[in-house]
């Protein structure tokens, strides 16, 4: 079978419906995963993007027909879906293209939870196996279907994980952008005394209102004017499949992703003296300084969940944070959500005698962010060396890139995991120095 290999992604696989990816594929897919696997059960959900139910109902017919039982969750969010997986310890496949544009379709594929297939463990193994068409044999029983509704379990244990008795009544303005996280949401903030103003909660797979990925300044604009009007504690934000999370404050101004994390940080060790906190190479000091000025040990990571989540476990930590805003909770199964964080947000609002923009103002203060700036670069490698050799006589990492150290200021340059740019972080700890610095660094990326 003829496959267009850039739809396999380092996380995940993504291509345009139905010209990179169709229902031939998606029932190619199926038997490939339970060949590659020898699974005898498969979880499976969808978004709500249109190309999604042909994309499924063609995956729950090679999973069948590869002998496989398929436990259908329906339409529902990722979270959700890896709280499928993870409940009933059985492996899975999301149909979802997370936050891409309307035309995209994808999967999501869970080995065990909290493990996701990726590009370099499993994914390309797929790919060898639907290229070659070297399934296993069809068994000679089709496996069955099975529908489980989720929405109960999963509402019980993210409430769970807070104190619902301690929220107060918090206005909240949530803009899930008819992605999948408004129904759930709801599901969730109905047991709470929070007065939810919702913008586009109702799924719709054709975005006729903006964009699923809140980093872009236009998918959230009207968040944060409606904040203002609202005179809101806070605006919540959530990408098309809903398990990244962001934030605007009081003020009406976006939250960069690394001062959420350093907030979550900071509150997890008030719930967990002493504990380990993971967050990535991106990430501002700020997340560094709140777990160590807290007694916490703060541990620094490759950007991705398949780095992420594994070192989640292994330094039995119990947060870790992206820059990109996904959150993984060990008390969630190590998993990446946006109810979650969110939760977490309204606890720590609830329990402080402080506005979202007075718990940041510390921060603002100390920390001067760039923001992710990306260039286009030829030769990646070149330039990531030519930086190395430029600021040798600073703290110089090969984490993820370069990461690249001194007293007042610092910086990560890494790749595209698929096209010829390099994204570059850069912080300090004074305004001016920044932008000279961040300057200087682009100028040599870009030379």
């Amino acid at each position: 079978m003829n496959v267009d290999r850039s739809i396999f992604k380092a996380y995940d696989i993504r291509g345009i419906y139905p010209d990179q990816l169709d229902g031939s594929l998606a029932y190619a897919l199926g038997r490939a995963f339970v060949t590659f696997l020898k699974c005898d059960a498969v979880v499976v959900g969808r978004d709500m993007r249109l190309g999604s139910p042909d994309l499924k109902e063609n995956l729950v017919r090679g999973l069948c027909e590869q002998g496989a039982e398929v436990i259908d969750i329906g339409m529902v969010a990722t979270d959700q879906f890896y709280y499928a997986c993870a409940t009933m310890n059985q492996p899975g496949v999301m149909v979802t293209a997370s936050h891409n544009p309307p035309e995209y379709c994808g999967f999501k594929m869970v080995r065990n939870m909290p493990y996701l297939l990726s590009g370099d463990d499993g994914l390309q193994d797929l790919y060898c196996i639907v290229t070659n068409e070297t399934y296993d044999p069809l068994p000679g029983t089709r496996g069955q279907i099975a529908e489980v509704q989720v929405t109960q379990g999963f509402v019980d244990t993210v409430l769970g994980l807070i104190n619902p008795e301690q929220i107060k009544p918090l206005k909240i303005v949530a803009d899930t952008a008819n992605g999948m996280t408004g129904p759930i949401l709801q599901a969730v903030y109905e047991h709470l005394p929070v007065e939810l103003i919702g913008l586009y909660l109702e799924p719709d797979g054709r975005a006729p209102n903006h964009g699923w990925d809140p980093m872009q300044p236009e998918n959230r604009a009207e968040l944060e004017s409606r904040v203002k009007q609202e005179r809101a504690s806070a605006g919540f934000a959530f990408d098309g499949d809903g398990d990244r999370f962001f934030v605007v404050d009081d003020r009406g101004l976006f939250v960069p992703g690394d001062f959420v994390a350093a907030l979550l940080a900071a509150y997890m060790l008030e719930r967990h003296p002493g504990a380990s906190i993971i967050y990535d190479v991106r990430c501002s000091w700020a997340v560094r300084d709140c777990v160590q000025a807290r007694g916490g040990k703060a541990l620094i990571e490759r950007v991705g969940h398949s780095f992420l989540k594994p070192r989640l476990f292994e330094e039995q930590a119990v947060f870790a944070g992206e820059l990109s805003g996904h959150y993984y909770f060990t008390e969630f199964f190590g998993a990446d959500s946006g109810i979650v964080p969110s939760l977490m947000m309204l606890e720590m609002l609830s329990l402080k005698d402080q506005t979202l923009s007075e718990l940041l103002a510390p921060l603002e203060s100390r920390y001067h962010l760039s923001g992710e700036i990306n260039s286009r670069v030829e030769d990646t490698q070149a330039k990531i060396e030519e930086l190395a050799a430029r600021y040798s006589d600073g703290r110089v990492e090969w984490i993820d890139g370069i990461s690249i150290s001194y007293d007042d200021w610092h910086f990560n340059v890494r790749p595209s995991n698929t096209e010829p740019l390099l994204r570059l972080n850069l912080e300090a700890l004074n305004r001016d120095t920044m932008e000279a610095r961040r300057d200087e660094v682009l100028g040599i990326i870009r030379a």
